[in-house]
């Protein structure tokens, strides 16, 4: 049943909405709001405390001696201030975020709330093990799910993010051919064109050289270009592949590209962004890979916009495995759990220590959580729902888009501007999403495809979503095929409007300045 919109007119049909002007500048529902430095002033306070008496000041020479110039606000002006802004923000939990390759999923409350028991949310990481028994088995259980589900005998816990998990496998790999006397001379890396930026940084990072290799016409790895990076194999440390990769498509060669890197002497390091694209239903370990770190925030929910939190636990293979970094989880035979802390003993080969801790404790809990209420036959048909929605989006936008590549896709629909006229550009096309209520889809990339628009709706929306969203993109794409200039100035009812982008990256207004008022008043 929906909501009835039919009332009684207040206003003559011909008076458009975006013409209307407000006194107080609010829209709606929408309110207007100035910065908190316009709202309240230095010289007032939202507190009234009574100055203590006998009480004698412990700052010594430390002690400000100038107002902070911060604005006084009560707690109704800051409250509203921020719920206000909030109003302008776009979240998973307000529609589709169909970001590509960031994989931005509905997140479970049931695992927020089990992330907030008080045994894993009021925990510290310099507790005696004996207190945190708990945290530590539930550690070890996640292990044990990921190394299950990669077939991959070893997995370090501790990396924070997917660019830690990198740097993780890559240092192992490192540390193998350090123990192979091979650690000056293997100093190539191989990396498809199509990477995540952040694949070639993490190599260069570990002391390696990086050596690009094409794509084919499919977007894939370009076997021929591969082969010939491996004539000379005497200096190849491994190579960085995503799989599924960046293009949203499954590299079909996978198999003979890892047999070949090992024929060569070096290591198969798996981007493992893209896992959820194929948890349960393709086992990393069985397409000979040696290190692949897994996005928890990605695959086992917890959406991670805003910088975090993320956490990024890196498995590996047998060949891997005695380097991996401390600390990780050992259960003893009388049923303890304990840190393996210090490189000695049966982790006297690790690499070393990567962070202070243990990992995100609370993306562990989440993750689990997430885990435990799917069971394998959920999580394979998560995967394959993620698919599905992605093909569905491609189909449906196919006739008026233009595909990057032909046939099926995985996880994400990529398309090219191709089908745009002149003078339209990608860019405009995602800020006319804003005014149908959404955020942009990926803009720009992969940088192998020309005006790249990479949409990924994950598995969590509904095939009415799915629908609203396409209908949505298909008109602007229609007015984007017929060169309809008033794409050029959307986003018209946002907040704020078209910015100049170049000009706020290069030139960030980042303090607040009060308007000069004397100019006023001479005039």
């Amino acid at each position: 049943m929906s909501m009835n919109t039919m009332g009684r007119p207040t206003a003559p049909a011909s008076v458009s909405a975006a013409a209307i002007e407000t006194v107080s500048g609010s829209r709606g529902l929408l309110q207007h709001e100035d910065l908190l430095f316009e709202i309240g002033t230095p010289e007032t306070t939202g507190v009234d405390l009574p100055k203590p008496k006998g009480l004698k000041s412990r700052l010594g020479g430390v002690a400000r001696k100038v107002d902070t110039g911060l604005p006084g606000l009560s707690e109704p002006q800051a409250v509203r201030h921020y719920m206000r802004l909030s109003q302008r923000n776009y979240a998973i939990d307000l529609g589709l975020f169909p970001l590509g390759s960031c994989t931005m999923k509905h997140n479970p409350r049931l695992n927020e709330k089990m992330a907030r028991l008080p045994g894993f949310g009021d925990i510290h990481p310099l507790q005696p093990q004996a207190t945190v028994q708990g945290a530590l088995q539930l550690i070890d259980e996640l292990a044990t799910w990921l190394k299950v589900l990669t077939n991959m005998p070893s997995v370090a816990m501790s990396p924070k993010a997917g660019a830690h998990g990198e740097l993780c496998g890559m240092l192992a790999i490192r540390q193998a051919l350090i123990a192979r006397g091979e650690g000056e001379t293997r100093k190539r890396v191989l990396v498809p064109e199509s990477a995540h930026g952040t694949n070639p940084a993490t190599a260069v990072q570990c002391g390696f050289i990086v050596d690009e290799i094409k794509a084919d016409r499919r977007g894939r790895v370009d076997m021929a270009d591969l082969k010939a990076k491996l004539e000379k194999s005497d200096d190849v440390a491994g190579i960085m592949l995503t799989n599924p990769n960046t293009c949203g498509l499954f590299e079909t060669d996978i198999r003979e590209i890892a047999d070949l890197i090992h024929q060569a002497g070096g290591y198969f390091y798996c981007d493992g962004a893209n896992f959820n694209a194929i948890v349960g239903r393709v086992r990393p370990g069985d397409l000979g890979v040696d290190a692949m770190h897994i996005n928890l925030h990605k695959t086992f929910s917890t959406p991670h916009g805003g910088g975090g939190p993320g956490s990024g636990p890196t498995v590996f293979s047998e060949a891997l495995a005695p380097y991996v970094p401390v600390p990780y989880v050992n259960k003893d035979e009388d049923g303890i759990y304990r840190l393996v802390e210090h490189v000695d003993g049966d982790a006297s080969e690790s690499f070393g220590r990567m962070v202070a801790f243990h990992g995100q404790m609370g993306m562990f809990v989440r993750a689990l959580s997430y885990i435990l209420s799917h069971g394998a036959d959920g999580l394979k048909q998560a995967a394959e729902d993620a698919v599905l929605n992605a093909n569905y989006i491609q189909a449906r936008l196919k006739h008026v888009m233009s595909p990057a590549f032909d046939g099926y896709c995985m996880h994400e629909a990529l398309f090219s501007d191709a089908f745009t006229a002149d003078g339209i550009e990608t860019i405009d096309i995602a800020k006319a999403l804003i005014d149908e209520g959404y955020h942009p889809m990926t803009m720009y990339f992969p940088l192998v495809v020309h005006g790249a628009m990479l949409i990924e709706p994950t598995e969590t929306e509904s095939k009415a979503e799915l629908d609203r969203f396409c209908d949505a993109l298909e008109s602007i794409a229609r007015r984007a095929a017929q060169g309809d200039d008033t794409l050029k100035g959307a986003p018209y009812l946002a907040p704020a409007k078209r910015l100049d982008e170049t000009r706020a990256a290069r030139k960030p207004v980042l303090k607040w300045a009060p308007e000069d008022t004397s100019k006023v008043a001479a005039e």
